[in-house]
C-alpha cells in the first residue's frame, strides 16, 4: 500500500523500507506582490525612457530611468528567487535550491551533519527577513515563509535552518541516512 506523505514528497521506496529520495519544498506567495512592484518599477523606469520629451534635461532623466529600472530588477529578482524552495536529501547529500532557477543553491554532503532538530515555527522576523541569511548566533537560514522547518547541525558547530512542509519527516528521513552511516548525535 502507498503512503500519501511520500507521494506527496515525491519520495521512492526502496526495499529496506527507508525511502531513496526525500523531497519537500515551501512556497510564499506574498513574494509574487513583491515581484509585482518590482515589475511596476521596471515598467516606470522603461515609460519613462521611452515617452518621456527629455526637455527637463538628460541628466535627471537619466537617473531617473535607471533608478526605477535598477530597483525593479532587484525586487523582481531578489524575490523571485525566494518564492519557493526545494529540499532533497538522499543518500549521501542535502540540497537546498531556491526559487525558479535553483539559486542560490546549498549542497550539504549528509558526512559533514551530526544531527537535524525539527523547528515547530520559523519566522523571517526571527532571522531579519526572507531569504538566504546568516546570523552569527544562530547559523544560516533559508526563509520563505513563516511555519515549520528543519535545523541542520553540522560537524563544524554551524547550524543551516530551511523553512519547508512536513519538515518532521525530512528531520526523520535525515535522523535514519545518519543512523545507516553510523553518525553518532542523531537523537534530538
Amino acid at each position: 500500500m502507498k503512503d500519501p506523505a511520500r507521494e506527496e514528497h515525491g519520495e521512492r521506496a526502496v526495499t529496506d523500507g527507508q525511502p531513496e529520495v526525500w523531497t519537500g519544498r515551501a512556497t510564499n506567495r506574498v513574494q509574487w506582490l513583491l515581484a509585482s512592484a518590482g515589475a511596476a518599477c521596471l515598467a516606470l523606469g522603461i515609460a519613462l525612457a521611452v515617452g518621456s520629451m527629455w526637455t527637463s534635461g538628460f541628466a535627471p532623466l537619466l537617473m531617473s530611468v535607471v533608478g526605477c529600472i535598477a530597483a525593479g530588477l532587484l525586487m523582481l529578482f531578489g524575490t523571485l528567487a525566494f518564492v519557493h524552495v526545494a529540499v532533497k536529501i538522499d543518500k549521501d547529500f542535502l540540497e537546498v535550491r531556491c526559487g525558479h532557477l535553483g539559486l542560490p543553491r546549498r549542497h550539504i554532503p549528509l558526512s559533514h551533519v551530526v544531527g537535524a532538530d525539527f523547528a515547530p515555527t520559523v519566522t523571517p522576523r526571527q532571522w531579519g527577513g526572507w531569504g538566504y541569511r546568516w546570523r552569527p548566533e544562530k547559523g544560516t537560514a533559508v526563509v520563505v515563509r513563516r511555519g515549520e522547518g528543519v535545523v541542520i547541525r553540522l560537524g563544524d558547530g554551524h547550524k543551516f535552518t530551511v523553512t519547508v512542509d512536513d519538515a518532521e519527516s525530512a528531520v526523520r528521513a535525515i535522523r535514519d541516512r545518519l543512523r545507516v552511516r553510523g553518525t553518532p548525535g542523531t537523537s534530538g
